[in-house]
């Protein structure tokens, strides 16, 4: 079942997220994150009339998705920048690819025109998920962060959503 996020899954999110950040150069946060701040997170994309969404499988939250600002300039109003994580376990099961299908019919619903990924490579698991859904690659920055030792370059992609 997908559905709207709620602040009672803040604890779970974070919970998916965390081993991301410590074990990954998948997102470029080095600190993990606590159920406050994912809540804060969460209200952030709430103020904005954005979409935050969560994927149960047998009653159990086992991933997140959702449309932020992409920045904060005016004119980027109506760009948004899309984060999804599914647990680790639950890969491998179509189950982001329907997250983020949902996603992108809860953006078409909101005041977004164009949104923008971006993907620390190399990443195959996201890039095959973001062509299938309908996404195109429109550049990658080199050696754009560095983490866990090593330099990662970030991958760009768009989708019209308007």
């Amino acid at each position: 079942m997908i559905r709207p996020a709620t602040l009672a899954d803040a604890d779970r999110i974070a919970a998916i997220y965390n081993p991301y950040v410590t074990d990954t150069v998948i997102t470029f946060e080095t600190e993990t994150v606590t159920a406050k701040d994912i809540s804060a997170r969460m209200k952030s994309v709430w103020d904005k009339d954005l979409p935050y969404l969560v994927i149960e499988q047998e009653g159990r939250v086992v991933g997140f998705a959702y449309a932020a600002p992409y920045r904060p300039k005016a004119a980027y109003l109506h760009s948004v920048e899309t984060t999804i994580y599914l647990d680790r376990e639950a890969g491998g099961r179509g189950l982001g690819g329907r997250l983020y299908r949902a996603l992108i019919v809860a953006m078409r619903a909101s005041h977004a025109h164009t949104a923008i990924s971006l993907i620390a490579l190399p990443n195959e698991a996201s890039v095959a998920l973001h062509h299938a859904t309908g996404w195109r690659e429109v550049g990658v920055l080199t050696e754009a962060g560095q983490k866990l030792g090593r330099w990662i370059d970030v991958g760009y992609y768009q989708l019209d959503v308007s």
